[in-house]
Protein backbone atom coordinates (compact mmCIF):
# COMPACT_ATOMS: atom_id res chain seq x y z
CA UNK A 1 0.00 0.00 0.00
CA UNK A 2 0.96 3.72 0.09
CA UNK A 3 2.15 5.50 2.91
CA UNK A 4 0.28 8.15 1.73
CA UNK A 5 -3.07 6.38 1.01
CA UNK A 6 -3.48 4.37 4.52
CA UNK A 7 -0.21 4.49 6.69
CA UNK A 8 -1.15 4.44 10.50
CA UNK A 9 0.47 7.52 12.96
CA UNK A 10 3.97 6.65 13.44
CA UNK A 11 6.12 7.74 15.93
CA UNK A 12 7.10 11.81 15.66
CA UNK A 13 11.36 10.92 16.09
CA UNK A 14 10.99 9.66 12.28
CA UNK A 15 9.66 10.88 9.09
CA UNK A 16 8.63 7.08 7.76
CA UNK A 17 8.94 7.34 3.81
CA UNK A 18 12.01 8.89 3.13
CA UNK A 19 13.89 6.17 2.13
CA UNK A 20 14.07 6.33 -1.29
CA UNK A 21 11.99 3.43 -3.29
CA UNK A 22 11.03 1.78 -0.02
CA UNK A 23 7.68 0.36 0.14
CA UNK A 24 4.80 0.66 3.38
CA UNK A 25 3.26 -2.17 4.44
CA UNK A 26 1.62 -4.03 7.26
CA UNK A 27 3.54 -7.03 7.85
CA UNK A 28 5.37 -9.36 11.06
CA UNK A 29 8.58 -8.36 11.69
CA UNK A 30 10.62 -10.03 14.23
CA UNK A 31 13.28 -8.63 16.92
CA UNK A 32 16.37 -9.13 14.79
CA UNK A 33 14.35 -7.38 11.82
CA UNK A 34 13.67 -4.45 13.65
CA UNK A 35 16.39 -3.36 15.42
CA UNK A 36 18.54 -4.12 12.38
CA UNK A 37 16.38 -2.00 10.17
CA UNK A 38 16.15 0.76 13.28
CA UNK A 39 20.13 1.01 13.14
CA UNK A 40 20.07 1.24 9.39
CA UNK A 41 17.44 4.04 9.16
CA UNK A 42 18.61 6.05 12.16
CA UNK A 43 22.40 5.82 10.68
CA UNK A 44 21.48 7.09 7.50
CA UNK A 45 18.46 9.78 8.38
CA UNK A 46 19.95 11.40 11.95
CA UNK A 47 21.63 14.57 9.75
CA UNK A 48 17.97 15.50 8.19
CA UNK A 49 16.24 15.11 10.97
CA UNK A 50 19.07 16.90 13.21
CA UNK A 51 18.68 19.62 10.99
CA UNK A 52 15.53 19.72 10.54
CA UNK A 53 14.21 19.34 14.23
CA UNK A 54 17.08 20.09 16.48
CA UNK A 55 15.81 23.93 16.90
CA UNK A 56 12.58 22.51 18.43
CA UNK A 57 14.61 19.96 20.46
CA UNK A 58 17.16 22.56 21.66
CA UNK A 59 20.87 21.62 22.90
CA UNK A 60 19.96 20.39 26.44
CA UNK A 61 16.07 20.59 26.37
CA UNK A 62 14.22 17.74 27.63
CA UNK A 63 11.12 17.39 25.72
CA UNK A 64 8.81 14.72 25.78
CA UNK A 65 7.12 14.85 22.44
CA UNK A 66 5.87 16.83 19.64
CA UNK A 67 3.19 18.70 21.99
CA UNK A 68 5.92 20.68 23.60
CA UNK A 69 5.96 18.94 26.79
CA UNK A 70 8.59 19.93 28.82
CA UNK A 71 10.20 18.19 31.79
CA UNK A 72 11.38 21.29 33.41
CA UNK A 73 7.76 22.33 34.10
CA UNK A 74 6.33 18.24 34.12
CA UNK A 75 8.56 16.79 36.67
CA UNK A 76 8.15 13.57 35.75
CA UNK A 77 10.94 11.72 36.37
CA UNK A 78 10.67 13.78 39.85
CA UNK A 79 11.52 17.42 41.23
CA UNK A 80 14.22 18.83 39.52
CA UNK A 81 15.92 19.36 42.17
CA UNK A 82 15.56 15.97 43.47
CA UNK A 83 17.59 14.89 39.96
CA UNK A 84 21.17 15.75 41.91
CA UNK A 85 23.53 13.41 42.13
CA UNK A 86 20.89 10.65 40.43
CA UNK A 87 22.76 8.33 37.91
CA UNK A 88 20.15 8.38 35.26
CA UNK A 89 20.20 6.01 31.78
CA UNK A 90 18.62 7.72 29.19
CA UNK A 91 17.09 5.29 26.57
CA UNK A 92 17.26 6.34 22.90
CA UNK A 93 18.81 9.46 23.41
CA UNK A 94 19.51 10.64 19.79
CA UNK A 95 21.64 13.75 20.29
CA UNK A 96 21.72 13.75 23.94
CA UNK A 97 19.65 16.65 24.40
CA UNK A 98 17.46 15.63 26.93
CA UNK A 99 20.68 14.10 28.98
CA UNK A 100 22.36 17.39 28.97
CA UNK A 101 19.22 19.03 30.21
CA UNK A 102 19.80 15.92 32.95
CA UNK A 103 23.16 16.81 33.21
CA UNK A 104 22.38 21.34 34.28
CA UNK A 105 20.28 19.63 37.12
CA UNK A 106 23.20 18.01 38.75
CA UNK A 107 22.53 14.42 37.87
CA UNK A 108 24.83 11.39 36.37
CA UNK A 109 23.24 10.79 33.02
CA UNK A 110 24.64 8.07 30.26
CA UNK A 111 23.00 8.36 27.05
CA UNK A 112 22.86 5.19 24.93
CA UNK A 113 21.14 4.99 21.47
CA UNK A 114 21.46 2.07 18.69
CA UNK A 115 22.87 4.91 16.06
CA UNK A 116 26.17 5.56 15.72
CA UNK A 117 25.42 8.47 13.36
CA UNK A 118 22.77 10.28 16.10
CA UNK A 119 25.88 9.88 18.26
CA UNK A 120 27.85 11.81 16.55
CA UNK A 121 25.76 14.42 16.70
CA UNK A 122 25.43 14.34 20.63
CA UNK A 123 29.44 14.70 20.22
CA UNK A 124 29.08 17.47 17.53
CA UNK A 125 26.83 19.37 20.20
CA UNK A 126 29.34 18.11 23.00
CA UNK A 127 31.29 16.00 24.77
CA UNK A 128 30.01 16.39 28.54
CA UNK A 129 27.60 13.81 28.63
CA UNK A 130 29.13 10.02 28.61
CA UNK A 131 27.59 8.04 25.57
CA UNK A 132 26.77 4.21 24.44
CA UNK A 133 26.11 3.01 21.43
CA UNK A 134 24.08 -0.51 22.42
CA UNK A 135 20.31 -1.71 22.17
CA UNK A 136 17.71 -1.17 24.54
CA UNK A 137 16.69 -5.31 24.63
CA UNK A 138 20.50 -5.81 25.76
CA UNK A 139 21.42 -3.09 28.02
CA UNK A 140 25.37 -3.53 28.81
CA UNK A 141 25.20 -2.74 32.38
CA UNK A 142 25.42 -4.16 35.94
CA UNK A 143 22.13 -4.81 37.78
CA UNK A 144 21.37 -1.45 39.86
CA UNK A 145 23.53 0.72 37.93
CA UNK A 146 20.86 3.72 37.77
CA UNK A 147 18.01 5.55 39.98
CA UNK A 148 16.60 6.67 36.74
CA UNK A 149 15.84 6.07 33.57
CA UNK A 150 14.13 7.63 30.48
CA UNK A 151 13.07 7.56 27.02
CA UNK A 152 11.44 10.42 24.90
CA UNK A 153 10.34 8.42 21.81
CA UNK A 154 13.33 6.49 21.46
CA UNK A 155 13.69 2.53 21.70
CA UNK A 156 10.15 1.40 22.59
CA UNK A 157 8.11 2.24 19.33
CA UNK A 158 10.58 0.38 17.66
CA UNK A 159 11.38 -2.65 19.06
CA UNK A 160 9.39 -6.23 18.91
CA UNK A 161 9.51 -7.20 22.45
CA UNK A 162 8.77 -4.23 24.62
CA UNK A 163 8.30 -6.86 27.61
CA UNK A 164 12.03 -7.56 27.34
CA UNK A 165 13.35 -3.90 27.20
CA UNK A 166 11.03 -3.03 30.14
CA UNK A 167 13.04 -6.10 32.37
CA UNK A 168 16.11 -4.59 30.81
CA UNK A 169 15.62 -1.05 32.23
CA UNK A 170 13.93 -3.07 35.52
CA UNK A 171 17.13 -5.05 36.09
CA UNK A 172 19.47 -1.81 35.81
CA UNK A 173 17.02 -0.11 38.02
CA UNK A 174 18.02 0.31 42.00
CA UNK A 175 14.62 -0.43 43.93
CA UNK A 176 12.12 1.88 43.76
CA UNK A 177 13.39 3.61 40.41
CA UNK A 178 11.39 5.44 38.22
CA UNK A 179 11.05 4.49 34.49
CA UNK A 180 9.46 7.06 32.39
CA UNK A 181 9.11 6.64 28.63
CA UNK A 182 7.02 8.03 25.83
CA UNK A 183 5.34 6.66 22.59
CA UNK A 184 2.54 7.76 19.93
CA UNK A 185 -0.70 7.59 21.61
CA UNK A 186 -1.64 4.34 20.35
CA UNK A 187 -5.15 5.31 19.18
CA UNK A 188 -3.34 7.49 16.30
CA UNK A 189 -2.78 4.18 14.70
CA UNK A 190 -6.15 4.25 13.43
CA UNK A 191 -5.44 7.44 12.12
CA UNK A 192 -3.63 8.52 8.66
CA UNK A 193 -0.49 10.27 9.61
CA UNK A 194 -1.59 13.29 8.16
CA UNK A 195 -1.09 17.05 9.72
CA UNK A 196 -4.86 18.12 8.01
CA UNK A 197 -8.35 16.90 7.85
CA UNK A 198 -7.51 13.77 6.25
CA UNK A 199 -6.05 12.87 9.08
CA UNK A 200 -8.96 13.04 11.18
CA UNK A 201 -10.90 10.13 9.91
CA UNK A 202 -10.24 6.40 11.21
CA UNK A 203 -8.99 4.31 8.74
CA UNK A 204 -7.42 1.20 9.97
CA UNK A 205 -8.15 -0.68 12.69
CA UNK A 206 -6.91 0.20 16.22
CA UNK A 207 -6.77 -3.56 17.00
CA UNK A 208 -5.15 -4.46 14.58
CA UNK A 209 -1.10 -4.94 15.81
CA UNK A 210 0.37 -6.23 12.73
CA UNK A 211 3.76 -3.34 12.34
CA UNK A 212 4.38 -0.93 10.52
CA UNK A 213 7.17 -2.33 7.75
CA UNK A 214 8.63 -0.21 4.90
CA UNK A 215 10.98 -2.43 3.01
CA UNK A 216 13.26 -2.52 0.04
CA UNK A 217 12.77 -3.44 -3.74
CA UNK A 218 14.28 -7.00 -1.93
CA UNK A 219 11.86 -6.76 0.67
CA UNK A 220 14.24 -6.48 3.52
CA UNK A 221 12.78 -4.31 5.93
CA UNK A 222 14.25 -0.46 6.69
CA UNK A 223 12.06 0.90 8.89
CA UNK A 224 10.13 -0.67 11.29
CA UNK A 225 7.51 0.46 14.18
CA UNK A 226 5.54 -1.59 16.40
CA UNK A 227 1.94 -0.74 17.52
CA UNK A 228 0.48 -2.13 21.12
CA UNK A 229 -2.78 -0.62 22.41
CA UNK A 230 -3.36 1.43 25.25
CA UNK A 231 -3.77 -1.75 27.02
CA UNK A 232 -0.89 -3.79 25.98
CA UNK A 233 1.46 -1.06 27.14
CA UNK A 234 -0.12 -1.21 30.45
CA UNK A 235 0.42 -4.57 30.41
CA UNK A 236 4.15 -4.99 29.10
CA UNK A 237 5.08 -2.21 32.20
CA UNK A 238 3.67 -4.69 34.50
CA UNK A 239 5.20 -7.86 32.64
CA UNK A 240 8.31 -6.10 33.27
CA UNK A 241 8.05 -5.87 36.82
CA UNK A 242 6.94 -2.46 37.23
CA UNK A 243 4.00 -0.44 38.57
CA UNK A 244 2.28 2.11 37.00
CA UNK A 245 2.08 5.66 38.35
CA UNK A 246 0.57 7.87 35.98
CA UNK A 247 0.11 7.83 31.78
CA UNK A 248 0.23 11.32 30.97
CA UNK A 249 -1.36 12.87 27.64
CA UNK A 250 -0.13 15.98 26.78
CA UNK A 251 -3.00 18.71 25.80
CA UNK A 252 -1.58 20.66 22.60
CA UNK A 253 -0.73 24.20 24.12
CA UNK A 254 -1.52 27.78 22.17
CA UNK A 255 1.84 28.51 21.45
CA UNK A 256 2.97 25.47 19.10
CA UNK A 257 1.65 25.99 15.92
CA UNK A 258 4.18 23.79 14.75
CA UNK A 259 3.47 20.72 12.01
CA UNK A 260 5.42 17.52 12.36
CA UNK A 261 4.66 15.05 10.37
CA UNK A 262 1.23 14.06 11.70
CA UNK A 263 1.23 16.44 14.43
CA UNK A 264 -0.46 19.40 14.16
CA UNK A 265 -2.64 22.20 16.29
CA UNK A 266 -5.27 20.71 14.31
CA UNK A 267 -5.25 17.27 15.02
CA UNK A 268 -3.64 18.34 19.02
CA UNK A 269 -6.74 20.34 19.80
CA UNK A 270 -8.73 17.20 18.62
CA UNK A 271 -7.13 13.64 19.99
CA UNK A 272 -4.09 12.58 21.53
CA UNK A 273 -1.03 12.36 19.94
CA UNK A 274 1.53 11.17 23.03
CA UNK A 275 1.21 8.86 25.66
CA UNK A 276 3.80 8.88 28.80
CA UNK A 277 3.50 6.28 31.13
CA UNK A 278 5.58 6.76 34.62
CA UNK A 279 6.54 3.51 36.11
CA UNK A 280 8.06 2.83 39.26
CA UNK A 281 10.26 -0.35 39.76
CA UNK A 282 8.55 -3.00 42.16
Amino acid sequence: MNQEDDAPENAYTADPGSTDDAEATRRDAGEAESSRASRGWWDRNADEYQSEHGAFLGDDRFVWGPEGLDEADAALLGPAASLRDKDVLEIGAGAAQCSRWLAAQGARPVALDLSHRQLQHALRIGDDVPLVEADAGNLPFRDGSFDLACSAYGAVPFVADPVNVMREVHRVLRPGGRWVFSVTHPVRWAFPDEPGPEGLTVSASYFDRTPYVEQDEQGRAVYVEHHRTVGDRVRDVVAGGFRLLDLVEPEWPEWNGQEWGGWSPLRGNLIPGTAIFVCERA
